[in-house]
């Protein structure tokens, strides 16, 4: 199986504590993820639940064709203010491990994403990495980049 990864990073004009509320926060993904991925979170009582280790999340997401699909990730580690990772138990990967950092910086946040992912299929996942799903994993942290400098500016 081809495991691939991928690395983002943004500087945020904001101190530490904003930064991580925001982030460490499971409803504010709907708020960075593009619209038509249909992105809802769909665990009970997410209003006022921050990161914690074992912190299990469901949502619906619709990837491509407005096909609606099940997606669970559970937080398997936090260190607050630094760091929390999330990976996928149930979903449209056959593997996804995505690691968040922040790490306060002259002026604000260094934000820092470390993503691990596989789609499975042998061959022809690598085909539909290569063709579809690279460029849409880009895209959101794409689209992600622009709506965080919307929410707190550009650094």
């Amino acid at each position: 199986m081809k495991t691939y990864r991928l690395e983002f990073t943004q500087k945020l004009p904001v101190d530490l504590d904003q930064a991580w509320d925001f982030f460490s926060s499971p409803l504010n993904l709907e708020d960075i993820t593009p619209k038509d991925m249909t992105f809802d979170v769909t665990s009970p009582d997410m209003d006022k639940t921050r990161m914690y280790p074992g912190l299990i999340i469901t949502y619906k997401v619709a990837p491509l064709l407005g096909i609606k699909l099940n997606w669970v990730t559970e937080i398997t580690h936090v260190k607050d203010k630094e760091y929390f990772i999330d990976e996928q138990r149930f979903g449209p990967f056959a593997f996804w491990h995505h690691q968040h950092h922040f790490k306060k910086i002259d002026g604000g946040v260094l934000m820092h994403d470390t993503l691990h992912y596989s789609i499975g299929w042998g061959p022809i996942g690598s085909i539909a990495n290569a063709l579809v799903v690279k460029n849409k994993i880009n895209g959101i942290f794409k689209f992600r980049y622009q709506k965080v400098e919307e929410l707190f500016g550009k650094f």
